[in-house]
């Protein structure tokens, strides 16, 4: 066999292949929801669509499952919050912590703890945390974070937020609702309604069409 060396650019190439090989053996070697990542997905294949819909009482709500380790959660988030408020309708948020993510899941637990004390501020720690996600590398980091957030709303983060594992059942539960559901990617974003005179859920695959969704949902459940 011939001395690569001799032929750089020839070598170089069967080495960016070989790189690429490699790489594409390892993304098909993660689980679905992690290959997700990697690329816009598709709509979601729904399995059970029980949960996919708002309270009694509420006509049109935004649904969403997500990882607070995300990115593409994180870029989402404000954009929620702000079609939320825009609209008047509400936001139920799920947590579905990626397996491959090292602190998503402590992260969901450690939002739970600040809805104990009142729905307002485990929103408000969920938003900081999306809002300083870059700089959150390791569960460590995300204590000491976690740790400031507290303290600036006049509390002390305990060593164990949930002694009887009551809060990681919630979070657990979620993702289990998500699995049951079909979830395959984070964020998992659907539109729901009464499912009266419009259709019960559509899933906002292209965020740059949230407005236009949730316009016709609107339009569709008004003077009902």
């Amino acid at each position: 066999m011939p001395d690569l060396r001799a032929f750089p650019r020839v070598g170089g190439l069967l080495r960016h292949r070989a790189s690429l090989w490699i790489a594409l053996a390892v993304l098909l070697a993660l689980p679905v929801a992690a290959r997700a990542q990697f690329g816009a997905p598709d709509t979601t294949p729904v399995h059970d669509p029980a949960a996919l819909k708002p309270p009694p009482g509420v006509k049109v709500a935004i649904l969403e499952f997500d990882d607070m380790e995300c990115p593409d959660c994180a870029a989402q988030n404000p954009v929620l919050k702000q079609a939320a408020a825009h609209y008047h309708i509400p936001w139920y948020r799920h947590d579905f912590p990626l397996p491959f993510h090292p602190w998503s899941f402590q992260a969901a637990v450690y939002a739970r703890w600040f809805d104990t004390h009142s729905k307002q501020m485990g929103d408000d720690y969920r938003d900081y945390i999306f809002a300083n996600q870059p700089r959150i590398e390791t569960p460590a980091a995300l204590v000491q974070w976690t740790q400031s957030f507290a303290k600036a709303h006049g509390l002390d983060l305990p060593f164990n937020v949930d002694p009887q594992g009551k809060l990681a059942a919630e979070v657990k539960a979620d993702y289990a609702l998500g699995q049951r559901i079909g979830i395959q990617h984070t964020p998992t974003i659907w539109i729901v309604t009464d499912g009266v005179h419009a259709a019960p859920y559509v899933e906002v695959v292209n965020p740059n069409q949230l407005y236009q969704i949730i316009d016709a949902a609107i339009a569709q459940t008004r003077g009902r």
